[in-house]
């Protein structure tokens, strides 16, 4: 199970990185101001979570059983919540209709909101 979260978390890291990177240089022209800073949400939401997906990779008190639902809990919640923003904030310039997205972005958040929450409730149950 760590592997798969260490890998999980690297991987959106890094293409958080990347993504930021290209909306700070190649679409700041290219978008209006509430755009780029819906794009600059969804990377920062990406790689919030994708670090949490490394730490909670290494915390020894956490369950295999916790990790992995924890897992679906941050990966479903990124690809809803930050994916559906970037199509939605560049929908102008990638010149696709994806308003559909629009509903999609809140489940994600949801599941995120559901994963910390989650998290909360199995750190109090543990026991020393």
């Amino acid at each position: 199970m760590m592997r798969k979260l260490l890998i999980a978390g690297v991987i959106f890291s890094c293409i958080g990185v990347v993504l930021g990177a290209m909306g700070a240089h190649a679409l700041k022209e290219q978008l209006e101001a509430d755009q780029l800073n819906s794009f600059e949400t969804a990377v920062r939401y990406q790689l919030f979570h994708g670090l949490a997906l490394v730490i909670i990779a290494v915390i020894p008190i956490i369950s295999d059983k916790v990790k992995n639902v924890l897992l679906w809990f941050f990966v479903t919640g990124i690809i809803l919540f930050s994916v559906s923003i970037y199509g939605l904030s560049t929908q102008a310039i990638s010149g696709l209709k994806l308003s559909f997205l629009g509903p999609v972005t809140p489940l994600g958040g949801l599941l995120l909101i559901m994963g910390w929450s989650f998290l909360l409730f199995k750190l109090f149950q543990f026991k020393r």
